[in-house]
C-alpha cells in the first residue's frame, strides 16, 4: 500500500475542516431559524403553506402539523393581510404574495395580520421570492410593530394637536391678507399688492403643509377612509389639469391630456383621488425642463381596474433614489431637489390613497428622457356595492 503524501493528508484535512464548518453553519442557520422572534413563512404560489417556524406556529396558535399538513394550509385563511386603513389584501392584486410574483423582493411592508379584528396586530414584513427546481416559493417574514405603533401613535397624536392649532392662525392671517388684496382696508400701490401676493403665496403653502400633516397622522391614527361612488375619470382630469395650468405656464411646460370621451366610470372617491392626480402632474410640472410636455392618459388593466398614467419628459429619477420615493419627507440629493422645493410627502399621500382604493402605484424612469407615474383604481360596475 502506498504512502500518502504530504500534500494528500492536507487536502483531506482541508476538506474535513470545510465540511465540519458547514455543518456547524448549517446547525447555527437552522436554530436561528428555529428561535428568532420574527414570524417566518413558506409560501408555494396557491398559496398554501409549506413551513412555519416556533414564533409563526405560536402567534398564529397553529401546530407545525396544523400549518402544513398533506396540502397546507390557505394562507389567505390563517393570515387575513390587511393595510394600515384595514383593507383586507387577500384576493386582490395588492396582496403581498401576488405582488411579489410580479416585482420580486417587497422589504418592509406593513401590514396588519389576524383574521379577527381583536387577535389582529401590526407587523413589518417581508416577501422574498426564490424558485426551487421550477417550483415558486415565497418566504414571509413578519415582525411585530405593536409596541413601537403605541408610541408612534403618541407622537401622532402630538404632531395632530400642534398642527390643528397651526392651521387656525395661519387661515386667519390668509383671510386678512385677501381682504387687503380686494383692497377692504384701502387702495394698495403696486409695490404693496405685489408683495402681499408674495406673502399670501407662502401663507398658501404653509396652509397646504399642515393639511399634508394632519392627512397623514389621521391615517396613522386609523382615522381616514374613502367613500367610494361612480365618477368620470374625464371629468375628474379636466378639473386638476384646469387648475393646474397656470402652474404649467409659468413652467413652460405643455399639459395635455390623451383620454377620449369612453373612459370608463370609475368607483372612487373623487376629492382623493383629485389630490393623487393633482399631486403627480404637480410633481411632473416641477421636475420638468421647459419645452417639456407632461401627458394625462388612461387604459384598461384587467376586468377589475383602470391604469391612470402621467408622463414626463423630464429629468428623470436617479437609481439611488428609485427606491425611496415613496417614503414620507425623502429628499432626493439630485441637483433639481433644492431648485424644486417640496417637502416630501405628495407621493406618500398618493401611494397612501391609491392602495385604500384597492389599487397599486408604481413608475418607470429614464434618466433625461423621463418618467411615468400610473396607479389602478377600481372601476365602476353596476349592482356592485361600492
Amino acid at each position: 500500500m502506498r504512502k500518502r503524501t504530504q500534500k494528500q493528508t492536507q487536502t483531506t484535512d482541508i476538506d474535513a475542516s470545510n465540511c465540519s464548518f458547514h455543518t456547524q453553519r448549517s446547525q447555527v442557520c437552522t436554530e436561528l431559524v428555529t428561535h428568532t422572534s420574527d414570524l417566518m413563512i413558506v409560501l408555494r404560489e396557491d398559496f398554501r403553506m409549506v413551513d412555519v417556524n416556533l414564533a409563526a406556529s405560536q402567534s398564529l396558535e397553529l401546530s407545525t402539523e396544523e400549518a402544513t399538513g398533506q396540502t397546507g394550509l390557505d394562507c389567505r385563511t390563517v393570515l387575513g393581510c390587511q393595510n394600515l386603513n384595514r383593507m383586507v389584501l387577500c384576493g386582490t392584486s395588492s396582496c403581498p404574495l401576488v405582488r411579489a410574483q410580479r416585482q420580486g423582493s417587497l422589504p418592509n411592508e406593513e401590514l396588519i395580520l389576524g383574521i379577527e379584528p381583536e387577535h389582529s396586530y401590526e407587523v413589518s414584513a417581508s416577501i422574498t421570492p426564490v424558485t426551487i427546481d421550477d417550483t415558486f416559493y415565497a418566504i414571509f417574514t413578519a415582525r411585530d410593530m405593536s409596541a413601537l405603533k403605541v408610541i408612534n401613535s403618541v407622537r401622532s397624536n402630538f404632531v395632530s394637536m400642534i398642527s390643528h392649532e397651526l392651521r387656525t392662525p395661519l387661515n386667519s392671517v390668509h383671510g386678512f391678507i385677501d381682504l387687503l388684496l380686494q383692497g377692504h382696508m384701502g387702495a394698495l400701490t403696486d409695490e404693496q399688492h405685489t408683495y402681499l401676493g408674495y406673502t399670501q403665496e407662502g401663507v398658501q403653502q404653509l396652509i397646504a403643509i399642515v393639511e399634508d400633516i394632519l392627512f397623514m397622522t389621521r391615517s396613522d391614527l386609523g382615522q381616514f377612509e374613502v367613500k367610494q361612488q361612480e365618477f368620470h375619470l374625464l371629468s375628474l382630469v379636466r378639473q386638476v389639469t384646469r387648475s393646474l395650468q397656470p402652474q404649467a405656464a409659468r413652467a413652460e411646460v405643455a399639459l395635455c391630456s390623451t383620454l377620449n370621451d369612453d373612459v370608463p366610470a370609475l368607483s372612487i372617491d373623487p376629492q382623493r383621488i383629485k389630490q393623487v392626480l393633482s399631486n403627480l402632474i404637480a410633481n411632473a410640472i416641477k421636475f420638468t425642463p421647459p419645452g417639456g410636455t407632461v401627458t394625462v392618459s388612461s387604459r384598461r388593466h384587467d376586468e377589475h381596474f383602470e391604469m391612470i398614467s402621467v408622463e414626463d419628459t423630464g429629468y428623470g429619477i436617479p437609481p439611488e433614489d428609485s427606491q425611496h420615493v415613496f417614503e414620507r419627507f425623502y429628499q432626493s440629493n439630485h441637483s433639481q431637489q433644492s431648485k424644486m422645493g417640496g417637502y416630501g410627502l405628495g407621493l406618500a399621500i398618493a401611494k397612501l390613497i391609491v392602495e385604500q382604493h384597492g389599487g397599486t402605484i408604481g413608475f418607470d424612469t429614464v434618466i433625461n428622457k423621463g418618467t411615468t407615474f400610473y396607479f389602478t383604481v377600481p372601476l365602476f360596475i353596476q349592482g356592485q356595492p361600492t
